[in-house]
């Protein structure tokens, strides 16, 4: 595999300097085949590892059998069930990626919102008369909004319960 700077430098020998696949082979010290597979790929050459798996992959089948019958059964009891002789580290960080789906939610946690996510629109109608000026009073309709976030409440008085525009003529 050749570094990403020969690579840089192949193409830039065969686009700026016009030099033939040869003689750039030459200059280079490599094969012709490899100056032709750096000139036929857009991007410099990767090194990836195939990935191998997991020694606990043979066993999560029963991992996950046990955390759907006992959620929060420690890792180290999930080992001996499971005739686990490796090191643990590696079990316990499996178990804890795979818990959170068996262990049911918690009635008392809180729920969290982000900035704008959220905000609860509701009307409220007073019982009592509100002065609206020039010595009128009446009980319009008030829009209540309060953001998840923050818990910023406002209020608004609409002057009417019925819109400017009809919506079916």
């Amino acid at each position: 595999m050749i570094l990403v700077e020969d690579w840089a430098e192949i193409r830039r020998l065969h686009r700026a300097e016009q030099m033939p696949i040869r003689a750039i082979a030459r200059h280079l010290g490599i094969s012709k085949n490899t100056v032709k597979r750096a000139l036929a790929h857009d991007r410099p050459p990767k090194y990836e590892r195939p990935l191998k798996g997991s020694a606990v992959d043979a066993v999560e089948v029963q991992i996950r059998e046990l955390l759907r019958e006992t959620p929060t059964m420690p890792a180290t009891v999930i080992a001996e069930r499971i005739g686990w002789e490796r090191g643990m580290t590696i079990l316990k960080e499996r178990v804890r990626e795979l818990r959170p789906a068996y262990v049911p939610v918690d009635p008392v946690s809180r729920t969290v919102y982000q900035p704008g996510e959220l905000a609860k629109c509701d009307l409220w109608f007073p019982e009592a008369d509100i002065p609206l000026g020039y010595g009128q009073s009446g009980r319009p309709p008030v829009l209540v909004m309060v953001s998840g976030y923050s818990r910023v409440i406002a209020a608004r008085m609409l002057p009417s319960r019925r819109t400017g525009v009809s919506a079916y003529v």
